[in-house]
């Protein structure tokens, strides 16, 4: 590894990216594409992936294309596996972050958030991680799984309620440390990205609430809130050959939130 593209690229490699629709997973599919890697979005709002997929392809001179699906549904994840495969090859690197964050008084939280949160924020990654992995080992090839969880993986919310999400994403930080070493001997590398406060489509609304920011801000060492793109780097490196004696864990990309 001898020039920055040994270290970085991803030419010839391919990714799926969950949640790639909006938010963080648009960051994800442009860190890959960025790198050279061919790109599988997935996501409920079709559309706006195979938009997204376009975008990619031209911008990047890389292939993408839009899966529209559920990854709470398990015909949907053998379906993203078969189109994948069909489409552009054997997937070797896979981005779980698609999420859901439901908010709610732990006392009167409902049965149905709870499960679904699971399912999507939990259960899905699993799922998804299984069908990944059972073919790179069946193909004896090395791959790179990086889960998307939270600042909230490792602490509690002081300015949303939001048991459900602070459970889930623990969970899903224990489960790549776990998946880590049970791949490891495989060279299939599992680890996990935990962003702090990011303005995205589904946390702007939050944030523009009286003194919601100033309060993200004030508990953020660098004194802000992060931007999109800074995303990128953390899921090129774990893509990458650069990071290839890393696996079991968690990358936070926070601001210093978590280091008080």
């Amino acid at each position: 590894m001898d020039s920055l593209d040994s270290l970085f690229g991803l030419r010839g490699h391919i990714g799926i990216v969950t949640g790639a629709s909006s938010g963080l997973g648009v960051e994800c599919a442009h860190a890959l594409a960025l790198a050279g890697a061919d790109v599988v979005l997935v996501a409920r709002r079709v559309d706006r992936c195979e938009k997204f997929a376009d975008e990619l392809a031209k911008k990047y001179k890389v292939r993408a294309i839009g899966i529209g699906a559920d990854v709470a549904l398990d015909a949907d994840l053998d379906r993203i596996m078969e189109i994948s495969r069909a489409k552009l090859g054997d997937v070797d690197i896979l981005v779980n972050n698609a999420g859901v964050s439901p908010t709610g008084r732990a006392e009167n939280f409902k049965r149905e958030s709870w499960d679904n949160a699971i399912a999507v924020n939990l259960t899905a990654p699993m799922m998804l991680s299984q069908r990944v992995a059972r073919r790179l080992i069946e193909t004896h090839k090395p791959g790179r799984i990086i889960n998307m969880v939270s600042i909230y993986a490792n602490v509690a919310s002081s300015v949303y309620r939001l048991s459900a999400y602070c459970a889930t994403k623990a969970g899903l930080a224990n489960l790549t440390r776990q998946l880590a070493v049970e791949w490891a001997q495989y060279n299939i590398l599992v680890n996990a990205i935990a962003p702090g406060w990011i303005p995205t489509e589904g946390t702007e609304g939050g944030m523009a609430k009286a003194g919601n920011k100033e309060r993200m801000e004030m508990f953020t060492p660098m004194d802000r809130v992060g931007q999109p793109e800074e995303l990128r780097g953390a899921v090129i490196f774990l893509a990458s050959a650069a990071a290839s004696y890393v696996t079991g864990t968690v990358l936070s990309v926070d601001g210093g939130y978590q280091s008080w």
